[in-house]
């Protein structure tokens, strides 16, 4: 059965939810307030598609400046690349016979390919399948803080540098890493000593990647780093308001929910539960704050529902049958958790679009 997508012209009161609705005027000011940042401070800007995962948003960040993409799984890289996308950059350790088979495809076809690797073993097993006739570029992951993935310290970056330099199918293409949020100051000293370490070694270091959205105005205060990745920032959430990376103005994506239940005076139902809004509470204490309505919380989630307590709500909250807006904690979950984006402009649709590499984890 067709799910009842929505032409363009409808008011999004009348669609089907529960349904995550992108606001093309706010889209587009996200992307353009991070390229201009960008370009004023000279960082080449990667957008990571993690957070939307659709073609079309790719090139709208494109077309704005961007220099290429940043994807995270082979899978989620190969719908790109079969999109048309030619620079991209897998900031993952790729492992396993059948995932470098689908690498090394994927590295003829796409004119600039980019993977990382934190381990002799990540590198071992790269090597054994790419040779000198073509090439892949490896670009060392460094931990400068996070505490996730990546080398401890510049010394052992510089040693996998010169074990990726000298694999005849690998070429070295520099560092990378995901820095804790407000490390701006370890990465800047990580980067330097590694390159330090890499210039005596005579091995050159082209990219130096940092990333993040909380961290993506605080970019210039790296000035080792050529280039800054993140994804949020595109869509916005909860938690980028929280850290104060934007305000509830920047928000662009939304879930629409209808109540459909109110079983007593203090407790409302919505229709928007684990499987429409992520579980992910990233330091709240619930699951998404429901717009216009200060002091109503959706503590708990289970499939289909979502239990809002209004205790403490301030205004009067709708009724059985009536809409309203919830603001995810993490918009990046709920791009996977849906078939299609529904876009926006004053309410109204004006597009729909496939999340064309949505499950792609692996």
């Amino acid at each position: 059965m067709d799910y009842p997508w929505p032409e363009a012209g409808t008011p999004l009161e009348q669609i089907a939810t529960p349904m995550p609705v992108i606001d093309e005027d706010r889209l587009a000011a996200n992307i353009a307030r991070a390229q201009a940042y960008c370009d004023q401070h000279g960082k080449a800007f990667r957008p990571h598609i993690k957070t939307h995962k659709i073609a079309a948003i790719a090139r709208q960040q494109l077309d704005a400046g961007a220099v290429g993409l940043n994807c995270q799984k082979v899978t989620e890289a190969e719908i790109f690349a079969e999109a048309g996308f030619d620079d991209i950059l897998i900031t993952y350790n790729v492992l396993g016979h059948a995932k470098l088979a689908r690498l090394k495809a994927m590295n003829s076809r796409v004119a600039k390919l980019a993977v990382v690797a934190d381990s002799e073993v990540t590198i071992a097993g790269l090597a054994s399948t790419f040779s000198a006739d073509q090439p892949l570029t490896v670009l060392i992951e460094c931990d400068t803080g996070a505490r996730r993935c990546g080398v401890q310290t510049p010394e052992a970056a510089a040693l996998l540098a010169e074990q990726v330099a000298a694999a005849p199918g690998l070429r070295f293409g520099g560092i990378m890493t995901y820095p804790a949020v407000g490390g701006a100051a370890e990465v800047e000293a990580f980067l330097a000593r590694t390159m330090a370490l890499l210039s005596g070694k005579g091995i050159d270091c082209p990219v130096r990647s940092s990333g993040g959205s909380p961290d993506l105005f605080a970019a210039h205060l790296v000035p080792s780093a050529t280039e800054h990745r993140a994804g949020t920032y595109v869509y916005n959430d909860r938690s980028m308001v929280r850290a104060g990376h934007c305000s509830a103005d920047d928000l662009a994506m939304h879930v629409i929910a209808t109540v459909v239940s109110r079983p007593a005076e203090d407790r409302a139902v919505l229709d928007c539960g684990s499987k429409a809004l992520t579980s992910d509470l990233l330091g709240f204490t619930d699951y998404g704050a429901i717009h216009g309505f200060e002091g109503a919380r959706i503590v708990s989630l289970s499939e289909e529902h979502a239990v809002v307590d209004l205790s403490t709500c301030t205004e009067p909250f709708p009724q059985i049958g009536s809409l309203v807006k919830v603001v995810p904690n993490h918009t990046c979950v709920v791009s996977n958790l849906f078939e299609r984006m529904v876009f926006h402009r004053n309410g109204i649709v004006t597009r729909v679009e496939k999340v064309d590499a949505r499950g792609t984890v692996w």
